[in-house]
Parts: C-alpha cells; structure tokens; sequence
C-alpha cells in the first residue's frame, strides 16, 4: 500500500510561516506550536483584535524580536540589560525591549484596548512588566496585589492574584478595567479612561519605572477583549506554553 505523505504533511498557516521564516524557526516543536497559536486565535475571532503579538520562541534576541502579528512592524529593539532564553526575555532597572509601536497610531483607541503578559514568576515589589506609563502596565506592590491599567493612571482599586502565569488587562468601556489572572477568574475594575499616550510602548519596563528580571515567555497588544474573548485567550496560550514545555501551573 503507497501511503501518501502530504497527509501526514499540511503546509502551516500562511501568517504564521511569515513569521517562522522572518524569525528563523527551525525547532519543529516551536514551529508547530506557532502554527497551532495562529489557527486558534483565528478559529476563535482573535486574530482580527491583535496588534501584536510576541510569543518569544526560539531563544535569542533577533528570534524574540519579531511581531507574530505583522512581521514587518513592531521588531522589537533592546537596551543593554536584557537576557534571552528558552523562557522568554527578563530585563531589569534599565534594561528593555521597545515595540516601536504607539497607542496613537497602532489602531487602538482610548476605550478599546487590551494587553497581556505571561509571566515565569514575579518578584515582590517589582514594577511595570508592560507597556508606557499611561497605556498598558502592570504595577506590583506587596506580595500579592496587582494594579494593572489601560488608557488611564494607575487603577484605584487592585486585584489581590497570584504572583505568575498569564496577566491580561483590557478596556471596553470608558469607565472599567477587566483584569484576567492565570486562576482563570475576570475582575472588573472601576477606572476611567484618560487619553492615548504617545509614547512607544515597552516590554519588561515603562519609562524606566523599575523593570522585571523575571522572564516574560509571551506579550500581546490588543483592541478591548469582552469577558468571553479573555476566557479563551487565556486557553490558547495556556496551550502554546505547554507545547513549549514552559507554562505556568
């Protein structure tokens, strides 16, 4: 019996060969864990939402730099500092990775927005893992307490979560913030909105307010996420992490 081997053998979705051969993805596990990354995202209608997504495969500074959404914007560029590895990218009190990339102009507006950062850890005290002071950030005091913000100065109320795992904030309304921790739980967060801010958005850093030395293994930028889109965007890249091997319990 001749068995035909394009069976066993499907080309990969078209945006996510673009990124396997922009970045170099030669790793077979990594490549089919990005296929299966865009496919979902698409076969659940968040594909359309993203701006850019970095999923941080392949373990060295020009592979993470790549936006997995359109290649050929928002490559990341680094400041001194940082360090790559299978886990993702850490930097510290300066070190960070630039999108290149501003609220203003990316496609998302002051009541529509979402980002989400997954976390190898988090150390007590640390600071803004994401974005530009007054977009997208992540701000830790205390052990366990979380005051993430979209569009606006840093959230009068905060979430009491874990200190690891997947983290995502997203607006949809002008006066609230959800905010989704690895628990799987969605909290809703009174705060209005301010203004888009101009400035380009960062990885591990805002504007030099402290920075992660935990390693960051995904980051994404997003229109606003409704509840439901949270729940399953949570699921595919709980699902991209643990075809890597990496995630977070």
């Amino acid at each position: 019996m001749i068995i035909n081997p394009y069976i066993f053998s499907r080309p990969f979705d078209p945006d996510a060969q673009a990124f396997i051969t922009a970045a170099a993805i030669t790793n077979p596990t990594q490549q089919t864990a990005i296929n299966t990354l865009v496919v979902s995202l698409k076969g659940n209608g968040l594909w359309s939402k993203m701006i850019a997504i970095y999923p941080f495969v392949g373990g060295d500074a020009n592979k993470h730099s790549y936006n997995l959404k359109n290649t050929s914007i928002g490559q990341l560029t680094y400041t001194t500092g940082m360090t790559h590895g299978s886990l993702g990218i850490a930097g510290n009190s300066v070190g960070y990775a630039n999108t290149g990339l501003k609220a203003t102009t990316m496609g998302i507006s002051q009541n529509s927005a979402s980002a989400g950062v997954y976390l190898q850890g988090y150390t007590p005290n640390q600071v803004f893992q994401y974005g530009t002071f007054g977009n997208f950030f992540l701000y830790k005091a205390g052990t366990n307490n979380y005051y993430p913000a979209v569009n606006n100065g840093i959230a009068p109320t905060y979430v009491t979560t874990t200190n690891d795992g997947f983290a995502q904030s997203s607006r949809t309304q002008s006066n609230q913030i959800l905010f989704k921790d690895k628990n799987n739980s969605v909290a809703t967060l009174s705060s209005a909105s301010t203004a888009l801010n101009s400035t380009d958005i960062w990885v591990c850093n805002a504007n030099n307010y402290g920075g992660s030395t935990n390693f960051i293994s995904y980051f994404f930028i997003a229109t606003g996420l409704t509840i439901a889109e949270l729940n399953d965007n949570y699921t595919i890249v709980q699902a991209f992490q643990t075809a890597l091997g990496r995630q977070v319990p």
